[in-house]
């Protein structure tokens, strides 16, 4: 008889999971997230990166988690069993803690393919705890000054029962960087045997937990740290999983680029005057003065006002730049024997300026302004996919990325080529598409032609869309400018609740969430990440097709494309698809859920240039350009009660 192998095995339980004791507790059998599961465990034992492109209502998360305990079972002897799953969102390492693993846990155990509950830790930067030693200062320094209202006392109360400041609600961002963990926590701390933060990543580190939970950034801050034979932050893991992919590589930006905020030298600053080091903070601050002057008078007045501008190298700003960062290592050489955590900041302000030395660089170099006037000097490095494969990839891990939006246009290349995977010889793709019934529950309109795309036009065009569908609309603009002026023409025409969502803003999700057949508008982050259950939003409105603004990286890039088509074709289009897939997945979220999805931009009508990129990112779904069939769609599948 035939010795059936433990992959074999793994793949009979998840058949048995999701087909007998899912259903048992009220979850429909999907093949498509059956197959996605089969397919993780394929890659965890075959040692391949799987690239799983998984749409709304699949259960991805469901699939991932049961393929990486049921490959902890069955795994190779003698091969650890740590899994780490890396996620870009708090809100989705929550859900996995608090509902995610519990279900699963309950479910397999009670069918004995568990001995024992599953055991998970989120794992996170030092910044997000609080040290014992400045919370127990700054709860001396305010608890008895009258100036500080009640709810910030509780906040800083609550730290003594958790250390999690993400835990902790009223806490202000200045009680939060005053109480966290420093960047060096030294042995000789006075409370350091007995800190609840030591003992937090003795815990995490122990063989109590066999998930660990983490953000893209902090994982390949891990990478990072094992690639120069630093102690790593994670746990050694065998598996790991990737999910909301898609941010991987912004994440890589940030975390293998470098940034020195204006802000940061003016603290240093400050610093120096506490360690009575005030003529050498005079001296700073005069030098870093004179250097923002130089890099305002270097750059054209309009660019200022864009947010990222290349960094143009002179003689002038060379200058500037070399005199400052002498004065930051005269100061660290002052610090040094008395404060290593202000000589460390010093160390660290003049190792980042020094990349902006030079009239040539390896870098991308820019600077990002805000709206308060404060700047920051950013240095990227060019080749980020390569320092992926090198961290991440070479290691020869199983790993698994997925995303509701992973491929473009049905194509992984752009992924592959953001992920450092494009030569990747383990690589493996798999789409599963979503189970929802879109023909029947989904409506796209595009109008034949919106010539005037002015705010007048617009919002027009809008009132008409929201009459038909009676409000329950989400409206998703790429500027908040254009938001504002669209918003602006449209208060006081309609009969029902004008809400706008402008960045942070949860407080206008909150009401639109309570509100019966209100309208919201919203951009920027509010694209993905926010869900909208039932009739809700009936109407999903997307103003303009969502390509990504010009900024300086990207003109680098442009650079290595013989021509503006191909770059367009390799690099905009497919942003430009994902993006687009994520707002209209706002639209339906569950099996029962139906929506008109309404997309104004001419250039995505028929027979214009971008109709056929956006049909192919969109689920199959019947197609109008009369307005009166949006109304004869909302009439047909919504009960009497929506209208009330």
């Amino acid at each position: 008889m035939k010795q059936t192998t433990s992959l074999e095995q793994a793949h009979v339980q998840a058949e048995h999971i999701f087909r007998d004791l899912f259903p048992a507790h009220g979850f429909a059998v999907r093949p498509a997230q059956i197959k996605l599961c089969h397919e993780m465990l394929d890659a965890m034992f075959l040692n391949r990166v799987a690239l799983c492109d998984a749409g709304v209502g699949i259960g991805k998360t469901y699939a991932y988690l049961a393929a990486g305990l049921l490959w902890q079972k069955y795994r190779p002897r003698g091969v650890p069993m740590i899994l780490t799953v890396s996620t870009s969102s708090v809100a989705l390492q929550d859900a996995i803690i608090k509902e995610y693993i519990p279900f699963l846990s309950e479910v397999l155990q009670g069918d004995g393919i568990l001995d024992s509950p599953i055991r998970a830790i989120i794992r996170k930067g030092r910044e997000r705890y609080a040290c014992d030693l400045r919370l127990a200062m700054r709860q001396a320094a305010v608890m008895g000054s009258e100036r500080v209202n009640s709810q910030r006392r509780a906040a800083l109360s609550a730290l003594d029962r958790n250390i999690d400041l993400d835990k902790t609600s009223g806490l202000s961002g200045f009680d939060r960087a005053q109480v966290c963990v420093p960047a060096t926590c030294s042995v000789r701390c006075p409370i350091y045997h007995g800190c609840r933060y030591q003992k937090h990543l003795t815990a995490a580190k122990s063989d109590e937990f066999h998930i660990q939970i983490c953000n893209h950034n902090y994982l390949l801050a891990d990478a990072m740290h094992r690639q120069r034979e630093l102690r790593p932050l994670l746990k050694d893991y065998r598996i790991l999983i990737v999910d909301e992919a898609h941010k991987l590589a912004e994440a890589a930006r940030q975390m293998y680029g470098d940034t020195l905020a204006f802000s940061e030298i003016l603290d240093l600053c400050t610093a120096l005057k506490k360690e009575h080091c005030a003529a050498a903070g005079r001296r700073l601050y005069a030098s870093a003065a004179a250097l923002a002057k130089a890099l305002q008078q270097e750059t054209d007045p309009l660019e200022q006002k864009s947010g990222q501008r290349p960094y143009c190298w002179t003689q002038r700003l060379e200058r500037a730049v070399t005199e400052t960062i002498a004065l930051l290592k005269k100061a660290a050489r002052l610090t040094k024997a008395h404060s290593q955590g202000t000589a460390c900041g010093l160390e660290r302000a003049a190792e980042i300026l020094s990349l902006f030395s030079g009239q040539h660089s390896d870098r991308i170099r820019y600077i990002q302004a805000k709206q308060d006037g404060e700047f920051a000097l950013c240095a990227i490095h060019r080749d980020t996919p390569a320092l992926l494969a090198r961290d991440l990839w070479r290691a020869g891990k199983p790993a698994i990325l997925t995303s509701g939006t992973l491929a473009a246009g049905g194509s992984f290349a752009r992924v592959r080529q953001q992920l450092g995977l494009e030569t990747n010889d383990r690589c493996r793709e798999f789409t599963a598409p979503s189970p929802f019934d879109y023909q029947r529950n989904c409506l796209l309109y595009m109008p034949g032609e919106l010539s005037d795309e002015s705010a007048d036009k617009v919002s027009g065009r809008l009132r008409q869309l929201l009459l038909a569908a009676h409000g329950h609309a989400l409206v998703l603009f790429t500027s908040y400018t254009q938001m504002s002026e669209v918003c602006q023409k449209l208060k006081g025409t309609l009969p029902f609740p004008l809400l706008e969502a402008w960045r942070g803003n949860q407080q206008a999700v909150a009401q639109f969430k309570a509100l019966p057949c209100a309208v919201l508008c919203a951009a920027g982050p509010y694209w993905e990440g926010i869900d909208f259950p039932g009739d809700m939003v009936s109407l999903l409105v997307i103003v303009r097709l969502p390509f990504p603004t010009p900024d300086p990286v990207r003109e680098v890039e442009r650079e290595e494309y013989p021509s503006l088509h191909e770059y367009i074709s390799a690099s905009i289009l497919p942003e430009m698809q994902v993006k687009l897939r994520q707002g209209v997945g706002r639209a339906i979220r569950t099996e029962t859920d139906t929506c008109a999805v309404a997309i104004l931009d001419s250039r995505a009508a028929r027979g214009q240039r971008y109709h056929t990129a956006v049909r192919k990112q969109l689920p199959p779904c019947p197609l109008t350009s009369d307005i009166t069939e949006v109304q004869r769609f909302i009439r047909a599948r919504k009960s009497p009660d929506y209208f009330m």
